[in-house]
């Protein structure tokens, strides 16, 4: 009786949330076929999610700290703030494309099956942080290397990765229920995680930032989840002000997000 499924008026939107829980096991078949899916045929595999960090960090290194010469407020080696920065930015950045194409990507499973779409971004959002997982190892080699010794505040990372989940699958269902109705967004989705690395401090600290503009760059939220990274993993200075700015901005997108998912969630088939 468990397995049965009612059709019955108004009977989906009072069970939506437990019918997430029913369906975990596709949650889990799509995470997974995700991660096979992303590397597959490539030559170095998932070895990409390391590569592509460690350029960048190098890059970052360089242009920042050598050229632009800014200061990094922790007695931790640039390179090791950079990327320290990078590994939530690379999350949010993979997670948030993966997720607002996630839904075009199974307009068949869409068409065919009833199942709570939410689970489809969420899928990507998991894969993204399969990603961030292989790329965390590469940190700790780093800190190995420059013989550097996390701060103590360390044990209080998961709850920065979570809020870096959260600004993911917010902003990402948000971006993925309009990529549904208006195509053009698979255009706008790219551009705006180029232009959002260049207003994030990924390559250099927030606190260079003068005080009298902190405010408003905190309303980004990834500021305060990297903000947050440095000061659990390499003890930079703790911005309260700024990271719960960006907590406030995070459930304000994830509410959004929700809200606007479930809103226009119906009519998915159809514009698919």
């Amino acid at each position: 009786m468990d397995n049965e499924i009612i059709i019955k008026p108004g009977l989906t939107e009072k069970n939506y949330w437990k019918d997430l829980w029913r369906f975990r096991e596709l949650f889990y078949i799509l995470s997974w076929r995700d991660i096979k899916v992303r590397y597959k045929q490539t030559v170095v595999g998932a070895a990409w999610s390391i590569i592509r960090p460690l350029l960048t960090t190098i890059i970052f290194t360089i242009v920042f700290s050598k050229v632009a010469k800014l200061d990094n407020p922790s007695a931790a080696p640039y390179a090791l703030m950079v990327f320290a920065g990078m590994l939530p930015w690379q999350f949010f950045s993979n997670a948030l494309s993966e997720a607002s194409n996630s839904l075009i990507g199974n307009s068949n499973l869409i068409s065919k099956v009833y199942f709570p779409r939410m689970i489809i971004p969420a899928s990507s959002v998991i894969t993204s942080l399969v990603d961030f997982g292989i790329s965390f190892i590469l940190l700790l080699v780093m800190m190995v290397w420059y013989q550097y010794l996390p701060s103590w505040q360390i044990i209080f990372l998961p709850l920065f990765i979570l809020l870096a989940f959260f600004a993911a699958f917010g902003t990402g269902l948000y971006l993925t229920a309009l990529n549904v109705k208006y195509r053009d967004f698979r255009y706008i989705i790219p551009f705006i995680v180029q232009f959002g690395l260049y207003i994030t401090p990924v390559g250099f600290s927030s606190s260079v930032i003068n005080e009298k503009y902190r405010n408003w760059f905190s309303l980004n939220p990834m500021v305060g989840v990297i903000d947050g990274f440095r000061w659990s993993i390499l003890g930079d200075p703790f911005h309260l002000q700024s990271i719960l700015l960006s907590i406030t901005v995070t459930f304000l997108f994830m509410w959004l997000g929700v809200w606007y998912f479930r809103k226009v969630e119906k009519t998915f088939a159809d514009n698919i």
